[in-house]
């Protein structure tokens, strides 16, 4: 049985299997096979979201599955049943679950306790379908491979979203250049999981402001300036300040991330045509200025499109 928990469990070869299948799923949405006929699946939410919501229930819906939707209040999670619980439950009334929550632990949980295909629709650790949609996105648009790519992401470098980008860097073989203030860079421990294994503790290099590492088939690079880390970029990517739970840090947060907003200067820097991303919901004038999104909104559209088509990709490879 295959889940999808983690980039950092993955490895490179699944990855491309999925990724090369999604042009499938686009270019036949409304022929392709119905893999999920005479199932049900549940999207179980902790956290709300528009996209992932709606790409899921579709998907899962052409797909041939059923659907339920079931938010933390509607289940015995939200008053304190344990997830090893409410997972053997489910595991015997369902064929498949897509989890959207906190605790990276739920979700391993849940797809050890449930014996049913289990999706990581995004924790704290982690948002592992959203990358593999970044990734198919750019591919698309370009017409190449990521591989020997320079993807630069700005803004805080130390959440879920940087993280997976990691994994996949290495093991898909690019270069990701995490431009943030120091305080915003992943762990030690985060860039050995990533597999760093030459001294990577920048902790105790208090003066350096870009750090670089070999990471698997990838690299690894920790910038301060902002505007070196855009330089010769293929593709320059952000996210929001403040993310969901973190909403008591928000005024820190918006003072130390303040130069680090992506927009015409950094776009100027990057290499001529270089894509610009972003996963949503944006923040006009915080991490993104309206001006460079409206001028990328068509990427960064089709990449919330493609979610739908990524995810169905991921399901039918889980259950083949």
């Amino acid at each position: 049985m295959k889940h999808l928990l983690s980039l950092e469990e993955m490895s490179g070869a699944d990855m491309r299997e999925i990724l090369d299948s999604v042009a499938s799923f686009k270019g036949h949405r409304a022929t392709h096979a119905r893999p999920l006929a005479g199932q049900t699946w549940a999207l179980i939410f902790s956290k709300s979201s528009t996209r992932t919501r709606v790409s899921f229930e579709v998907g899962l819906r052409e797909l041939g599955a059923d659907v339920l939707f079931l938010n933390a209040n509607d289940i015995q999670l939200g008053r304190g049943e344990p997830i090893r619980d409410t997972a053997r439950v489910l595991g015997r009334m369902l064929h498949g679950a897509v989890i959207r929550t906190f605790a990276q632990s739920d979700v391993v949980d849940f797809a050890r306790f449930s014996g049913i295909p289990t999706v990581n629709a995004l924790t704290d650790d982690e948002h592992p379908c959203q990358i593999l949609t970044d990734i198919f996105t750019f591919e698309e648009a370009t017409g190449q491979g990521i591989a020997g790519k320079v993807v630069t992401f700005v803004g805080d470098a130390a959440c879920n979203v940087p993280a997976s980008w990691m994994f996949a860097a290495a093991k898909l073989g690019f270069e990701l250049r995490l431009a943030a203030p120091r305080a915003y860079w992943p762990s030690p421990e985060l860039l050995r999981r990533a597999g760093v294994t030459s001294d990577c503790d920048w902790r105790s290099r208090s003066s350096a402001v870009t750090e670089r590492f070999t990471a698997g088939s990838g690299v690894l690079e920790l910038i301060e300036d902002v505007r070196l880390a855009s330089r010769r970029a293929d593709l320059l990517y952000t996210d929001v300040w403040v993310s969901m739970g973190k909403e008591e840090e928000a005024a820190r947060r918006l003072k130390e991330l303040s130069g680090y907003q992506l927009n015409a200067d950094l776009v100027g820097q990057a290499k001529p045509g270089a894509l610009v991303m972003h996963c949503l919901p944006a923040y006009r004038g915080k991490e993104i200025d309206e001006a460079t999104l409206e001028a990328h909104a068509n990427t960064i559209f089709t990449e919330a499109e493609n979610r739908l088509h990524v995810q169905k990709a991921i399901v039918a490879w889980m259950v083949r």
